[in-house]
């Protein structure tokens, strides 16, 4: 959130929702809940590009995508303990409330 902008993630996965096909949905929830917008900004993008997730799913920890200035042992502990309940959440909202078919994605507003 700022003065002229606010995001919020939803997920709404095609796929069945397991630990290994989750990691970069978990740590975007995991960075949402533990950092600030300058931080968060910055390791959102790095943690969006493609060769990260490839990364990922190899078998590359999170912790390796950690920015400077990250609270990195906060965010390691939430993005441990983050269940996939939150995601199947997201997932149920998404394809219940909003209609969306699995892995269809959309953009809401909400403006002011």
């Amino acid at each position: 959130t700022s003065s002229h902008t606010r995001i919020g993630i939803l997920n709404n996965p095609s796929s069945k929702i397991q630990e290994d096909n989750t990691a970069v949905a978990r740590g975007i929830l995991a960075a949402f809940l533990t950092q600030n917008n300058s931080n968060l900004k910055s390791f959102l993008s790095k943690l969006s590009k493609e060769e990260t997730a490839k990364s990922l799913a190899a078998g590359t920890k999170i912790v390796k995508f950690v920015i400077p200035g990250m609270d990195g042992d906060t965010f390691e502990k939430k993005y441990n303990t983050l269940g996939l309940d939150l995601i199947k959440t997201h997932q149920m909202f998404c394809q219940e409330v909003l209609k969306l078919l699995p892995g269809q994605m959309a953009v809401i507003s909400n403006g002011r």
